[in-house]
């Protein structure tokens, strides 16, 4: 007689996270909300992928600890106070989650933000378009105005070594990221950096639109305008504002995100 093996039945409500506003800092209490916004933003432009890539932003107030998601949440599910607070240096939980953790999720965010103190945010995505120039040879081309704004000068390219899960490769993903404030993972996706949430949101906003229109142009068939390289130079040092991304277009973001998806910031 076949016995068939035992299923255990998944649950069927996630669990609750009880208030963290009055067990931390005022100082990681507002990073949280702003990551429980960026994640929600995500889902909000359909860039999420179901419970994989992630967001992390810095403690400002302990430069060791960052916060992630817990594995278990929708980026549309994510609160302030669900979030976990992981050491950098070592990859040790912080606090309690009734949720487990990504291990290529601290190990990817780990790595690059160790390896860059001045970043309070690292943002991992694996959009369609995202993944597929992340595919191709030459990477992000210079064929629109946006793609100029992340011209040779601001990007890096880090080689594909599998799902990011063994702690060696943070020393490859700082190596590879050097001063650059964008990635693409070969054969993987996106990551944006910035000095701050909303930063490290505007530019993967911005990076996806270049992505999108790249795979738009390339899709047509038809011969491309390629842009030379004195014209991506001269986009790069007149787009003086990207320095300043997320200042101006997060107070309306999260203006937005309470209209159709409020209680991220409990």
């Amino acid at each position: 007689m076949n016995v068939q093996a035992q299923v255990a039945r998944p649950p069927t409500s996630l669990p609750s996270f009880p208030s963290a506003k009055d067990q931390v800092s005022e100082a990681e209490w507002d990073a949280r909300v702003d990551l429980a916004a960026s994640y929600r933003l995500v889902a909000y432009h359909g860039w999420d992928d179901m419970l994989s890539t992630h967001i992390s932003a810095r403690v400002p107030d302990e430069r060791d600890s960052m916060l992630l998601s817990p594995y278990g949440l929708l980026f549309g599910q994510v609160t302030a106070s669900s979030l976990v607070k992981v050491r950098i240096s070592d990859g040790q939980v912080l606090n309690q989650s009734p949720l487990r953790m990504n291990p290529a999720a601290i190990n990817i965010h780990a790595g690059v933000l160790r390896a860059r103190d001045e970043a309070m945010s690292a943002l991992h995505l694996h959009t369609v378009a995202g993944v597929a120039v992340s595919s191709l040879k030459d990477g992000l081309m210079p064929l629109n105005q946006r793609a100029c704004y992340f011209g040779p000068h601001n990007t890096a390219y880090h080689g594909y070594e599998g799902i990011a899960t063994e702690a060696s490769e943070q020393e490859s993903l700082a190596r590879d990221l050097g001063d650059k404030w964008v990635m693409f993972l070969r054969n993987h996706g996106t990551l944006t950096l910035g000095r701050t949430v909303a930063q490290a949101f505007v530019s993967a906003f911005f990076l996806e639109r270049a992505c999108q229109m790249q795979v738009a142009t390339l899709s047509m068939g038809q011969p491309v305008t390629v842009l030379p390289p004195e014209l991506v130079t001269l986009v790069a040092d007149q787009a003086k504002h990207v320095r300043h991304w997320g200042r101006m277009e997060w107070p309306a973001l999260l203006t937005l995100l309470r209209q159709v998806n409020p209680g991220f910031d409990i």
